[in-house]
C-alpha cells in the first residue's frame, strides 16, 4: 500500500475555517469580493452547507453553515469574533469598495499605513473581520520604527 502524505500537496499548512449562518450567500460574497474560486462543496442532510473550500489567490478558506450539534458556531453566537483574516490584494480600494457594495461594514477605512501597506478592515455580513491590503512601499526597519514612533506621538 502506498504511503499517504500527512499534508496533501493541494492544501496549505494553515487554513482558516469559517462558520456562518447562510454559507451559500457567504460563498457568493467571497466570490464577488475576492474573486474566490470554489474548489468543492458538500451539502448537509438538512440542506445547509456542511463543508466548502474556496481558493483566494494561492490561499484557501474552508467554511460551513453554523452547526451547533458539532460545536460549529458563527461569530454572532459569541457576540462577534476576536479573529481577523488578512488578505493581500492587487487593488485594496477596489476590493474594499466591492465588499461594502456587497453588504460589508467598514471598520477602518482604507488608508496608507506607516509600514508600507495601504489597508482597511471590514466586517462581512456574517460577522467575520477582514483586513485587506496592497503593499505600496518597501520600508526599511529603521524607517518603520521612526514612522511608528511619530504616529504614536500623534
Amino acid at each position: 500500500m502506498a504511503k499517504v502524505k500527512p499534508i496533501p500537496d493541494e492544501y496549505p499548512r494553515v487554513t482558516p475555517y469559517l462558520h456562518v449562518k447562510g454559507a451559500a450567500d457567504a460563498i457568493e460574497f467571497y466570490k464577488t469580493v475576492f474573486s474566490a474560486g470554489e474548489r468543492g462543496r458538500m451539502d448537509a442532510p438538512n440542506g445547509t452547507i456542511g463543508h466548502a473550500e474556496l481558493e483566494i489567490g494561492d490561499s484557501m478558506i474552508m467554511l460551513s453553515d453554523e452547526a451547533p450539534e458539532m460545536n460549529a458556531y458563527a461569530p454572532g453566537h459569541f457576540g462577534g469574533t476576536p479573529v481577523s483574516l488578512h488578505v493581500y490584494v492587487d487593488d485594496v480600494d477596489a476590493v474594499f469598495a466591492a465588499a461594502l457594495a456587497a453588504g460589508a461594514k467598514s471598520l477602518n477605512d482604507v488608508a496608507d499605513q506607516f509600514y508600507g501597506d495601504r489597508s482597511g478592515t471590514f466586517e462581512d455580513p456574517w460577522g467575520h473581520k477582514w483586513n485587506v491590503s496592497s503593499h505600496v512601499e518597501d520600508v526599511s526597519p529603521e524607517e518603520m520604527e521612526k514612522r511608528a514612533a511619530a504616529q504614536q506621538q500623534g
